[in-house]
């Protein structure tokens, strides 16, 4: 057993980040500036999309999308129940509701044949007006897209992309951040790209500088600048906006992590391979799936237990590994479990039984590009240990 706790998603930071940072900070510019202007262009260029937004978390970025589409009072929006609670705060946030549809029992994506019952359900007996559908790419596999968007343009809805999860995940051979009206990343430490705290909005260049404006306090186009040779003390304030800029802290960060994302997936997809190849002779244990039509950002591994092989339920199971110096989470609760939406909302566990099933037998195991050869053998041996100590 190992001597020491694995934790469950360090981030990997380098000399090069440290360094870039600390140009920064000699500059003398560290809120929103140059080195974000200059993110968001290689960001943009990197997922191909027309234009990006730098902000302060992803939870920022969706609550932005909302907006700079006008979704707000009276309006739906469908989303996940398998997913962080974020997506659906943000929706209320703007004065919507969040409209659930049950996920597919494969990936554990948003169903699109859910969500389409949904729509008929409520073109037939809503007060709300369906505005949008906002998939998530949970765990780094991306959503059935082609099906998202037919939906969009039978029932004149916008889409929304939750891709916290999905960089640099790509669907068909195109990455996410280039199909949906807008996408939301988050750069959290736990991210496969990171600057601490951060995310980005992606989108057109129209819908951009909309979120742009919406993100620092509804001022007119360009107000960070007032404090340049280029700027005015002089600003309007056009809409009653948030602060959600990014700093030139975090994007000194993001730069230097954006230029070793592709070595970092490297990786990743060695380490999966690792856990597919050990795991993959445990009735025990169903692993996580990479469609053919899908590059995953194998952001999160979730195995899910097969309990009746076992004598010990998930919790359990957490605890054994805990037990081994193995760090685990879980994600997600769902979101109708959670009491605010349950009350609200008048939910039961089984309004969603594909999602609430799941939850019930998932665990992430640890999966970053900091891990070594030797961590990920000790995963393994304690996972198999379990398993040995407890099958029936």
């Amino acid at each position: 057993m190992r001597k020491h706790f694995l934790p469950f998603s360090p981030p990997l930071i380098g000399e090069e980040e440290i360094d870039e940072v600390v140009n920064t900070l000699r500059d003398g510019w560290i809120t929103t500036g140059p080195k974000v202007k200059r993110f968001e262009e290689e960001f943009a260029a990197f997922v191909g999309s027309p234009q990006a937004l730098a902000v302060n978390s992803g939870t920022a970025a969706l609550h932005l999308a909302l907006a700079a589409l006008g979704i707000g009072s009276g309006d739906g929006v469908i989303t996940t129940p398998m997913t962080f609670c974020s997506c659906a705060h943000v929706i209320e946030q703007v004065g919507a509701q969040p409209i659930l549809a049950d996920v597919e029992p494969d990936t554990l994506n948003i169903d699109p044949n859910k969500i389409e019952d949904v729509l008929k359900l409520a073109t037939r007996n809503s007060k709300l007006e369906i505005k949008a559908l906002l998939p998530v790419h949970l765990y780094g596999s991306p959503c059935d897209m082609d099906a998202m968007m037919d939906l969009a343009r039978k029932y004149d809805l916008r889409v929304i992309e939750d891709a916290a999860h999905a960089l640099p995940a790509r669907y068909k051979g195109r990455f996410i951040g280039t199909i949906g009206d807008l996408t939301a990343f988050s750069f959290y430490a736990t991210k496969n790209l990171t600057t601490g705290e951060g995310g980005m909005l992606a989108g057109s260049p129209e819908l951009i500088e909309e979120a742009r404006i919406w993100s620092l306090h509804g001022m007119s186009r360009d107000a960070w600048k007032r404090y340049t040779d280029e700027g005015s003390w002089y600003y309007e304030v056009v809409r009653p906006g948030f602060k959600y800029n990014m700093t030139d802290i975090a994007a000194a960060l993001g730069i230097q992590q954006l230029k070793k994302l592709p070595v970092f997936q490297v990786r990743r997809r060695e380490i999966v391979r690792k856990y597919h190849e050990a795991f993959s002779q445990f009735e025990e244990l169903q692993l996580p799936v990479e469609r053919p039509d899908v590059e995953h950002a194998w952001h999160l591994y979730v195995i899910r237990l097969n309990l009746k092989f076992l004598k010990i339920n998930r919790n359990q199971f957490i605890e054994e590994l805990k037990a081994r110096n193995i760090g685990t989470s879980v994600h997600f609760i769902p979101i109708h479990l959670h009491p605010y939406y349950r009350d609200k909302y008048g939910y039961t566990p089984n309004d969603f039984p594909v999602a609430y099933q799941e939850y019930q037998r998932i665990i992430s195991l640890p999966l970053y590009p900091k891990m070594s050869d030797q961590d990920i053998e000790d995963v393994i041996e304690a996972v198999t240990e379990v398993i040995q100590q407890f099958r029936h």
